[in-house]
């Protein structure tokens, strides 16, 4: 069935409505991340950052949100979607908030380790601190948006319903930058993370009145359940009581037994650490390499990430022109994602090609980072295609803590090429080792997944 026929059918469309709560959760997720990189020459400035400080700040975000997506998944498993998302919205709104405080808690953390001779910078700390509670929090949207969409949606439509909520990160991309200078400019960068973070707690009305699982679901209709479930591959989740659906754990170490894993796994590690990079570190590119401020910086950026938004819900309807040919959902997700992963390849002429106008590499940086979004909406949906549901959000867990430490590998290797190309007056030469690398990953993480998996296996001994 094509996907056009599928919301034409007259089976209801309630998942949708769902699909929408994680979309803006997501585009909340990514506002409230951006802050601070949008910030950043300005905060560099006042509290005079070098290049290390500010990728040890965003650094730390990582770090955290990588050990905390390992637990997020399987505490999400454990609360169920509903109360897992809603406890995780929580924690990273008011993280998000605690930046506009910075400097009093950096003060008195840094009052502290001073007892213990520990020597640390204020500023540096106290942004380090909020930024860890933010990504503790934040570590939870995608594990809980993957197991809502497993919930809702059949295997044939997930990655499209990921394409869309995930394409949300490309909505808050836009807004921030065209949000957050306006806000620091008229009320100061402090109320422009209160204000952004706050977004969160009116997310939640909205997720307690339209959300419920599906067998549960009043407004769900008979013959949507049955579409919903209609996947027959899922034997595992089909042979399980109600009642133990929730309740089943799945231990780590088993999870680590299967290649299935392992693919995931490798493809976050080598991909994630490209998309944070492009998140946190153009802004600074930008100012670095152009002299562009802030309010210069609002329009090539809201151009880039217009363009990833239709990288992410284009890359998530691809896999579905091989999956009507008679393809499995993995086989055709594979295919699709080769292709995707050739695109990047043109940010190799980012460098090469910027002195004639910075619109070049902010274009060419646009194709590669529509491509991630792409790579991403098909990538965690190879999880649902093998995995049962129990297993869901512990597996997207795990590769999320591979991805992260990804993400930490890649800002502290630019953060130090930065500082040593730029004492030598040759940042240029920096950026130019990074953005191959963002080029070359994903092709590398295609080949090595597909060696691990090679065609499709789900899971049916958990």
């Amino acid at each position: 069935m094509s996907q056009t026929a599928t919301l034409a059918n007259p089976i209801g469309k309630y998942r949708w409505t769902i699909c929408a709560l994680l979309f803006v959760a997501t585009t909340i997720n990514y506002l409230d991340r951006q802050v601070l990189s949008l910030l950043a020459p300005k905060l560099s400035e006042e509290f005079s950052w070098s290049e290390t400080d500010y990728a040890n700040i965003t650094a730390i975000f990582q770090f955290v949100y990588a050990l905390s997506m390992l637990f997020a998944g399987r505490i999400i498993d454990k609360l169920g979607t509903k109360w897992g998302y809603a406890i995780a919205i929580i924690i990273w709104s008011l993280g998000a908030i605690l930046h506009a405080e910075s400097v009093a808690v950096g003060e008195a953390a840094s009052g502290i380790l001073s007892a213990f001779g520990i020597i640390a910078v204020p500023s540096v700390l106290g942004f380090m601190i909020s930024r860890a509670v933010l990504g503790f929090g934040e570590a939870g949207n995608f594990p809980a948006a993957i197991k809502a969409t497993a919930e809702y949606f059949p295997k044939k439509e997930r990655a499209f319903a990921t394409g869309i909520f995930n394409s949300g990160a490309n909505v808050g991309a836009i807004l921030a930058p065209i949000t957050v200078p306006l806000i620091a400019a008229k009320w100061g960068w402090g109320m422009a993370f209160i204000l952004v973070g706050a977004a969160g707690f009116v997310w939640l009305l909205f997720w307690f009145m339209f959300y419920e699982k599906p067998q549960k679901q009043k407004w769900l209709s008979a013959p949507e359940l049955d579409y919903i479930n209609s996947d027959k591959e899922d034997t595992v989740d089909a042979a399980l009581p109600k009642h133990e659906e929730a309740t089943v754990k799945v231990s780590w170490f088993k999870l680590l037994s299967y290649r299935q894993t392992w693919a995931f796994v490798f493809g976050k590690f080598m991909t994630d650490g490209v998309w944070w990079f492009f998140l946190f570190w153009l802004p600074k590119y930008l100012n670095a390499q152009y002299g562009m401020e802030s309010a210069e910086i609002q329009l090539p950026l809201a151009v880039l990430y217009t363009m990833t938004m239709f990288g992410s819900i284009c890359g998530g309807w691809f896999p579905i022109y091989y999956i009507n040919k008679g393809y499995s959902p993995y086989d055709g997700r594979m295919r699709a994602m080769l292709t995707i992963a050739l695109f990047p390849l043109i940010v190799l002429l980012a460098q090469p090609l910027g002195d004639f106008s910075f619109w070049i590499p902010v274009i060419l940086i646009g194709v590669g980072a529509s491509a991630h979004q792409a790579w991403s909406a098909n990538i965690f949906t190879t999880v649902s295609d093998m995995f049962p549901k129990k297993a869901i959000g512990s597996v997207i867990g795990i590769g999320g803590m591979a991805g992260g430490i990804g993400g930490v590998i890649v800002t502290k290797t630019g953060g130090a090429l930065f500082d040593y190309y730029k004492a030598l007056g040759h940042i240029e030469t920096g950026y130019t080792i990074m953005f191959a690398f963002c080029a070359l990953a994903y092709i590398i993480a295609w080949a090595v997944m597909k060696s691990l998996v090679p065609k499709y296996a789900p899971i049916t001994d958990l």
